[in-house]
């Protein structure tokens, strides 16, 4: 057996996985390859799927998988899988780093503090006691959640596929879950359904001008329309680890543009702990499918 390493992952994993096989990163072999690790970096389209000719499994360590066709996969007879567990610690330390880091207004105090100014008078908030909307409640909101009542906020959820979310309130409606919202994390895979979700619609039924922050998929958000509510004032502030595309462009993408925002490269998930719990849920699911006999 074959395993290609397309992306970055934990240095320890090729030896790791030699249990299994050879373990290569060396991408020109694709075509001999009868697993295929990546991560948000590879792009698992048709032609990419068709250029590996001996594939069986293909694994997304992370969440997300849009950038995987699971569609073409299917019709291959290709099994492709994420590894959902690992990333909801790293990923909601990240979403509420964000919260925490505007409401006391760190990144403002910095700058001023190193351009000599003592910018002692403008003041910043709490998180205690403000409301807390998440989109989405699979295992990283879920996580969200524990550290928001742990600070004193009242965290509601929207996720229609969700009945039951012991100590969260589940709102029905999608415009009802962000009209009280001071804040709101997103957490949506990324779908037809879900594309351009938080558009100039959803933003008008917010009514406290809240801090939205993304660590989801970027193309949940119209980011045309996130851009023209944060001039407006409609939204106070903005958060992104995701983008419509990677890496956002500038004079392409006017989030870029805007100074009420705080932004990062899609790290959410690239802790060193999270890198060794994807590495472990990978072998995981290798060691399961080779004891089924479905890989050799």
């Amino acid at each position: 057996m074959l395993i290609l390493v397309s992306d970055a992952f934990d240095a320890s994993l090729p030896e790791k996985l030699s249990c299994f096989g050879e373990v290569t990163d060396d991408v020109t072999r694709i075509a001999e390859a009868d697993v295929i690790l990546v991560r948000s970096k590879t792009k698992c389209t048709r032609e990419y799927i068709d250029s590996a000719p001996k594939c069986r499994l293909i694994i997304r360590g992370g969440v997300g998988m849009d950038n995987i066709d699971r569609a073409y996969c299917k019709e291959k007879g290709i099994i492709a899988v994420n590894t959902p567990k690992s990333s909801a610690i790293a990923v909601a330390e990240m979403a509420f780093a964000f919260m925490l880091s505007t409401a006391s207004r760190i990144c403002y105090y910095d700058s001023t503090m190193k351009a000599g100014e003592w910018a002692k008078k403008t003041k910043r908030s709490e998180l205690c006691g403000k409301t807390l909307t998440l989109l989405g409640y699979g295992n990283i909101p879920r996580q969200v959640a524990v550290r928001a009542k742990a600070f004193g906020m009242t965290v509601q959820a929207y996720d229609p596929y969700v009945k039951e979310a012991e100590g969260v309130t589940l709102i029905a409606s999608l415009e009802e879950a962000v009209r009280n919202a001071d804040y709101i994390s997103m957490h949506l895979p990324y779908t037809e359904e879900t594309d351009k979700i938080m558009n100039a619609s959803l933003i008008s039924h917010m009514e406290k001008k809240p801090v939205v922050v993304n660590t989801g998929r970027g193309k949940t958000v119209d980011e045309a329309a996130m851009a023209a509510a944060l001039k407006e004032g409609k939204v106070s502030w903005y958060c992104a680890d995701v983008y419509s595309t990677e890496p956002p462009v500038k004079g392409e993408n006017p989030i870029l543009e805007c100074g009420n925002v705080t932004l990062s490269p899609h790290v959410g998930a690239n802790s060193k702990e999270n890198l060794l719990r994807i590495g472990q849920e990978v072998y995981d699911t290798i060691d399961a499918l080779v004891k089924e006999g479905k890989l050799k």
